[in-house]
């Protein structure tokens, strides 16, 4: 039989820096038991003292910008400067098993291979957006662990931009030269979010177009923060030879340094912890609501009916609001 799970002893061990017990809290804010909640909102109360002065990087970009393999050659860079770099690489999940399908340790095998990066692929659920429920909460235990740089790595889809730039401290974004027709195939919001832009892949013959993509991005970035007082810094760089790393990494620091200079950085995070208090009750108010005997008794009939027409959406969600409040 398992031993109980006792979340005060797996606290000592997690801000003692145990590999294994990282993974094991982990686990367990990933759980969606009721119970396992219980013990994860305990073991994040005890790891709270612990927490909150990491450097916290949000990382995406459009498919093929290299987000994996510039994590990899930035993490290795930050390491070897004496750095402990936890990455939470929140994947798309498989619709039959709910597991990360990605695979991004495969990606960051150089990370992968030294004790002082974690990497933890996150699989996404149901949870709108690409963004794991856990993926907050994850944030606390690798900083209560002494990994002093988090990055979260998103999917690059969706909503999920939205969701972790609300949870870090400089979102970070990566393009490629020459996307689509030039800059016409780049949503106005996700250039909106981004704190820092860089061009991945300025090596070899792609240089010059990058360069190009670089200025064309600078003079967008002019007309969507026209009123802004810090302009977004808009680089290049190149995972491979890794030119330009050092100077994204220096406009991440540079950003987040001004934050704090002029106190934005507490306000920023004062605000998350806002949205992620009202997002815990949400998220709960639904795990309540689907889990309801009443509401589970009269699901199936209300959907069936709902799909021949012979019930709008309209009526069939007050009946299962109301079944949902029978319970209380």
């Amino acid at each position: 039989m398992r031993q109980a799970l006792d979340p005060a002893a797996l606290a000592e061990q997690v801000v003692a820096g145990s590999r294994a017990h990282v993974a094991r809290a982990l686990t367990l804010v990933e759980s969606s038991r009721p119970d396992h909640r219980a013990q994860a909102r305990e073991l994040l109360t005890l790891l709270r003292p612990h927490t909150g002065s990491a450097v916290r990087v949000g990382i995406s970009g459009v498919p093929g910008a290299g987000k994996s393999t510039f994590i990899n050659a930035m993490g290795v860079r930050l390491i070897e400067r004496g750095h402990n770099v936890a990455v939470l690489a929140v994947d798309p999940s498989s619709t039959r098993s709910g597991g990360s399908v990605l695979g991004d340790r495969t990606r960051m095998s150089d990370l992968a291979m030294t004790d002082h990066a974690f990497i933890r692929p996150s699989p996404t659920g149901n949870h709108l957006g690409g963004v794991a429920r856990a993926t907050r909460e994850g944030m606390l235990i690798m900083e209560a662990a002494g990994f002093d740089t988090i990055i979260v790595e998103t999917v690059g889809v969706g909503q999920s931009e939205v969701a972790v730039a609300g949870m870090v401290d400089t979102f970070l974004l990566l393009m490629v030269a020459r996307t689509g027709d030039q800059l016409q195939g780049i949503k106005r919001g996700i250039l909106e979010l981004a704190d820092v832009i860089t061009v991945s892949k300025a090596d070899g013959d792609n240089q010059g177009e990058a360069r190009v993509t670089a200025r064309e991005l600078k003079i967008a970035m002019r007309l969507i923060k026209s009123d802004s007082e810090h302009p977004t810094p808009v680089l290049t760089c190149s995972s491979y030879t890794g030119d330009g790393l050092d100077e994204v990494w220096q406009a991440v620091l540079d950003h987040r340094a001004t934050l704090a200079s002029e106190g934005e950085l507490d306000v920023r995070r004062a605000e998350q912890q806002r949205d992620w208090m009202w997002a815990l009750v949400m998220d709960e108010l639904t795990t309540s609501l689907r889990r309801s005997p009443r509401v589970k008794a009269i699901t199936k009939d209300l959907e069936a009916a709902v799909s021949r027409g012979e019930l709008s959406a309209v009526e069939a969600s007050g009946q299962i609001l109301d079944a949902f409040r029978a319970d209380f």
